[in-house]
């Protein structure tokens, strides 16, 4: 809630407004706001007032490498695990810039503080998944897989993630979102076509689309977005007792006041507003919400969806070797993540069933080997006219705050596709959850 976290801080700074924890607080909700640059001075103010803090040089850092200056990000970063050696973040964070490589003196600086016993679980899981990048960046693809393999396993351990609940709520969604509830009930929501959503699995290519599309002089991008999983998670409620296994979501789409769709179509829209700038469409490109078509069509009949799809073994790999943020506590596991992607084609299959043509496939591959004609039928899809922006754009200035923020900022590569294969052997986990010989 940055809107509201923003209000708070500035009745805070009026009272101390040299207080250094409330200057990064406002410069943080800033950062969620998309004002990168008012963000930017304020970090900068933060360190030249202490300029000893690991943590105001990684959050500049971050700031940094949203607004695309990767040179002073990368230093602000280096500052950190200088004044922090064991900072795991400092060097995940240099990892996931994916264009930085580290020198032989930083792998082993990792290396030792990965052992040090005192060292904390998520620094420890960083520094993991740091080392795998700079080994795979050298082509010690084994090496690179034994590091990869221990992060994934300690923050599985740590996560308690159960992938069977997952594919419950598949399950759940395909009983309950059935044409029927389409019929009678799919015209009752807010008819706006602002939103553009871009769902699917994380590392599929959704930030490539969103950098096409917020190309188009009639789009915004904005980020990932928390509200349709917030209402979903509101219509849940909570269970009442521990027998009452089935949630009261989606459920109960059938069931709420047929007044509640528009009402939250339009909530939807206020809420949102603060992310967007003046053009009349935007993107949201939270990938979990595919799980939630059905709710989406029903508050917003007319929003565009788009499915960022890639194949299988490329997008479960490169979820696998992607310390996320949070959430996506199944890419921790290779069987795991093969059962997600299972669970996320069937509920896909699903809402074409159910809903034909409401969302249009973009295969990545496709992206990769004839860009404009996906352009245009993306475009086209959207009821937009072609502009060459979006083919160029690799061009276009904005704030990107995903792991592939750098590599939307060059023209495609398909080096990427293939990736996976250098680290064949390892992955039979993978391979027998998704049939794949």
């Amino acid at each position: 809630k940055y809107k509201m976290a923003e209000q708070q801080v500035e009745k805070l700074l009026a009272i101390q407004p040299d207080n250094l924890s409330f200057k990064v607080a406002k410069a943080s909700a800033l950062t969620g706001l998309g004002k990168i640059e008012q963000a930017i001075i304020l970090f900068e103010q933060a360190v030249e007032q202490n300029d000893q803090v690991a943590g105001f040089q990684l959050q500049l850092g971050h700031a940094l490498k949203t607004k695309g200056d990767i040179k002073k990000a990368i230093t602000a970063y280096q500052r950190a695990y200088q004044l922090n050696p064991s900072y795991g973040d400092a060097f995940w964070s240099l990892a996931n810039t994916k264009t930085y490589r580290f020198s032989d003196e930083e792998i082993a600086q990792m290396q030792t503080q990965q052992n040090n016993k005192a060292l904390a679980l998520t620094d420890k899981v960083q520094l993991h998944f740091a080392t795998g990048k700079a080994f795979e960046d050298r082509e010690d693809y084994n090496q690179a897989f034994q590091a990869y393999q221990e992060g994934n396993k300690l923050q599985h351990a740590h996560s308690g993630f159960d992938i069977s609940k997952v594919e419950q709520q598949v399950s759940e969604q395909i009983k309950y979102c059935t044409a029927e509830l389409f019929e009678s009930r799919g015209n009752l929501g807010l008819n706006l076509p602002d939103p553009i959503f871009i769902v699917g699995l994380p590392r599929a290519g959704s930030t490539l689309l969103e950098q096409i599309l917020a190309s188009h002089s009639q789009v915004d991008g904005t980020m990932e977005l928390h509200n349709i999983l917030g209402l979903a998670s509101r219509l849940r409620g909570r269970s009442h007792s521990q027998s009452d296994q089935e949630a009261q979501y989606p459920k109960n789409l059938n069931e709420i006041n047929p007044e509640y769709f528009k009402r939250f179509g339009q909530q939807f829209i206020d809420e949102t507003q603060v992310y967007r700038e003046k053009a009349p469409l935007f993107i949201d490109k939270m990938p979990n919400n595919f799980l939630h078509i059905g709710l989406i069509r029903l508050i917003l009949p007319n929003a565009k969806i788009i499915d960022a799809r890639r194949s299988p073994m490329a997008c479960c790999f490169s979820g696998f070797k992607q310390l996320f943020a949070e959430g996506q506590d199944f890419s921790y596991d290779l069987g795991d993540m093969g059962r997600y992607y299972q669970a996320y084609l069937k509920l896909m299959a699903h809402w074409d069933n159910v809903l034909p043509d409401y969302v249009l496939k973009v295969n990545h591959e496709d992206v990769v080997d004839d860009l404009e004609t996906q352009v245009r039928r993306m475009l086209d899809f959207c009821g937009l006219e072609f502009e060459q922006s979006c083919v160029d754009f690799h061009k276009t200035k904005r704030n990107i705050k995903t792991p592939s923020s750098e590599q939307v900022r060059q023209p495609i590569y398909r080096s990427a596709t293939e990736q996976w294969r250098h680290f064949e052997q390892h992955l039979a986990p993978l391979k027998k959850v998704l049939n794949i010989e």
